[in-house]
């Protein structure tokens, strides 16, 4: 029996590793691929919704928007047509979570650098006071790419109701009607189609690992 074996080893070995290769072919076949949510109004917190459409179910985009980036440039949603991108709101004044969020951010921004199709965009909560000279300074302390990731500014309520209404990212105050907001420490993912496909804790190393995962499942899935 031994000898039968040790005569035999070889063709044991390769039928072994061509099973094994086999299986391995059929499990990825069979496998079903990940898709990520298209998240609506109605899913979402209802203190980060404004109350026009937290029972929205679906059709839900990022409205069309026109703000000011750190070099002063205009910024619209032309600028994000067709791309993945990672939104949040900030403001650069923030001594708590600000700073852990941007230091991620550019962490993103990094790991993404030579995909033409990844952007960022951070929004300023207060505007009145991130001013384009002031978001310049910023920019360059944290080592932001304008052609990657874009710190905005311009109408407080316009600002206010992207974030609302659009990103389903922020809390308001008692007075709404100061455009007053609260951020959060979300991060959203933003598809091709304007759809939000995923929220973030932007504080946790983790949370950004698995963000970045579903960058490339969001970019597999719409190159198929």
């Amino acid at each position: 029996m031994f000898k039968t074996v040790v005569k035999y080893r070889i063709f044991i070995i390769t039928m072994a590793v061509v099973s094994a290769l086999i299986l391995a072919l059929f499990y990825n076949i069979l496998k079903p691929q990940r898709v990520l949510p298209i998240y609506q109004p109605a899913q979402v917190n209802a203190a980060l919704v404004d109350t026009a459409i937290q029972y929205k179910k679906k059709y839900h985009k990022i409205a069309d928007f026109a703000l000011v980036n750190q070099n002063g440039d205009s910024i619209t949603q032309a600028d994000y047509n067709g791309k993945i991108y990672v939104a949040d709101f900030f403001f650069t004044t923030c001594q708590t979570i600000c700073p852990i969020m941007t230091d991620h951010m550019y962490q993103i921004q990094q790991q993404t650098l030579s995909d033409p199709d990844v952007m960022l965009l951070s929004h300023s909560v207060t505007p009145e006071i991130d001013s384009v000279a002031q978001l310049q300074r910023y920019a360059l302390k944290k080592g932001v790419l304008a052609s990657k990731w874009n710190l905005v500014t311009g109408d407080k309520k316009q600002i206010y109701d992207l974030a609302r209404s659009s990103y389903l990212a922020v809390k308001t105050t008692a007075d709404a009607g100061s455009h007053d907001m609260i951020h959060t420490e979300n991060f959203m993912l933003i598809d091709q189609k304007k759809q939000i496909r995923g929220f973030y804790d932007g504080t946790d190393p983790k949370a950004i690992e698995t963000l970045l995962d579903d960058i490339k499942v969001l970019k597999a899935s719409f190159n198929e």
